[in-house]
């Protein structure tokens, strides 16, 4: 399962904090992005990820394959995840969400010229935050088209191929009534850590 959220993590990863010398943090405005899976350590078979974007709240839902969804609260560093086979939500803590929404003070960020993904313009970022490094290309509206490194010891990467600007339905970024609320990812104890780690 932690595969399988990888992706997601690597996204989450690649949006650091507004700044000159940093690509910005979400898009300006709405998107809904389809990304292929990349790297050699991908699964095979792996379908495609769905991320859209609702910008005037800042919230991005990213669709996840035979699990459900997540939906992120990028300023409010919230995120909770619906398990749709189970119709049940569990939120992030928020220390998991933090450290997977920004990165930290000694982080280094370098531009490494641009590039076309999926028919759009983007700049090229290299970071390097401990032991998470990697690149991203994100447009000069924050949509990040490819993204590929380590995170929390994985490697891996995605990469636009279908970017759809237009408005996204408020109501798909809310939390859906009637499900049942969990405390961590089932097989793992509370807090959502797996043991030994």
């Amino acid at each position: 399962m932690r595969r399988r959220l990888l992706p997601v993590a690597l996204l989450l990863a690649a949006t650091p904090a507004v700044a000159q010398d940093r690509p910005p943090l979400t898009p300006t405005r709405d998107v809904a992005v389809t990304y292929r899976v990349t790297g050699s350590g991908a699964p095979q078979g792996v379908p495609p990820v769905v991320v859209a974007w609702n910008a005037a709240g800042g919230l991005m839902r990213s669709e996840m394959p035979g699990m459900g969804w997540m939906v992120a609260d990028l300023r409010a560093g919230r995120a909770f995840m619906v398990m749709e086979p189970m119709r049940a939500i569990m939120d992030i803590p928020p220390g998991q969400v933090g450290q997977a929404l920004s990165y930290s003070d000694k982080a280094s960020f370098r531009r490494e010229g641009t590039a076309t993904v999926a028919g759009l313009t983007c700049t090229i970022w290299f970071v390097q935050d401990g032991s998470t490094q990697g690149r991203s290309c994100i447009t000069a509206e924050g949509v990040m088209l490819r993204a590929e490194g380590t995170h929390q010891g994985q490697s891996g990467g995605m990469e636009a191929v279908q970017v759809s600007f237009g408005p996204q339905d408020p109501a798909r970024f809310q939390r859906p009534q009637g499900y049942q609320s969990m405390q961590g990812m089932p097989g793992m104890p509370q807090g959502g850590r797996p043991p030994g780690r």
